[in-house]
């Protein structure tokens, strides 16, 4: 089964850099890349990801922030959302918001490690959560 899936910078950063191949974080990238998550993305959320991952502090290699940002376009679903006119404490997250919030009715989570950024929905989830739900555990 397919799940679609809005995923927050956070949790890219949090899988790029962890060291436990067994991390949630890490288990979502792996999710994207064999096709069990399709990502959700617009214009703006991969200019943050451009943006977030190229920053000297994480010292990702250039090929591999390739890569990712190839592989949400490839295998993802651009998503033009409506405004839901919600005011969040990081509106910079607004666009991570609406992009799921477009595809709810299909099924689409958002994905994130800063839940409280967010308001209080089900389709709002941890990377944890997002593996239990993939896993069929819930």
């Amino acid at each position: 089964m397919e799940f679609y899936a809005a995923i927050d910078t956070n949790v890219l950063i949090s899988a790029l850099l962890s060291k436990n191949e067994d991390s949630p974080t890490v288990k979502i990238l792996e999710a994207v890349f064999d096709g069990k998550i399709i990502p959700l993305y617009h214009k703006d959320i991969l200019a943050e990801y451009d943006e977030v991952l190229h920053r000297d502090k994480f010292h990702l290699q250039e090929k591999v922030v390739h890569t990712v940002l190839l592989a949400i376009q490839q295998y993802g679903i651009e998503v033009f959302p409506q405004s839901t006119g919600i005011i969040l404490a990081d509106m910079d997250d607004l666009i991570f918001y609406e992009v799921a919030a477009e595809k709810e009715n299909e099924g689409a989570y958002l994905v994130t490690g800063n839940q409280r950024h967010f308001p209080m929905k089900d389709f709002i989830v941890t990377p944890a959560k997002m593996i239990k739900i993939i896993e069929n555990e819930i």
